[in-house]
């Protein structure tokens, strides 16, 4: 960890207290970095924009992806006010930073009401063992539709 670093973890803290003082959402804040630049940024918004995705990570990894015009953050860094939440490590593993420094643990998370620990169990589950029913249905009309794209001679791979 480097004073740079440091710099770009107080940015993410900054945009936490921004929503927070806004009355914009929960108290998470988020930074993109690509070669000493942030080029993203976001502050959790959930409340204010009757979103339930519109977490800190999210909104700063959609940033960072307009302004590269890329689906990718290949050479970036994710700074974020706080362990990221399972929704969120997904969306940073699909974006594929090469790291994520984090301040807030999601323990300290949990502490403040912020608990995922929900999340992580059900995922333990079978899928016709969760609290949320998931049923399946139509496969027969999807399974094409991923078969026209296996055949696409144009499609972009991610």
């Amino acid at each position: 960890m480097t004073e740079q670093d440091k710099q770009f973890m107080q940015a993410a803290i900054q945009l936490a207290e921004k929503g927070v003082a806004t009355n914009s959402g929960g108290p998470f804040g988020a930074v993109v970095v690509k070669n000493g630049e942030i080029i993203g940024q976001g502050y959790n918004r959930v409340t204010s924009l009757n979103d339930p995705t519109a977490h800190a990570e999210i909104i700063a990894i959609r940033d960072a992806c307009k302004k590269l015009n890329s689906f990718q953050l290949e050479e970036c860094t994710i700074y974020t006010s706080c362990e990221p939440c399972p929704m969120c490590l997904g969306a940073i593993y699909w974006a594929r930073p090469q790291k994520v420094f984090y301040a807030g643990t999601k323990t300290d998370a949990a502490a403040f009401g912020f608990d995922d620990q929900f999340i992580y169990d059900e995922l333990k589950h079978n899928i016709n063992n969760r609290k949320i029913i998931f049923e399946n249905i139509s496969r027969e009309k999807a399974i094409p539709v991923f078969k026209k794209w296996e055949a696409k001679s144009d499609k972009t791979e991610y």
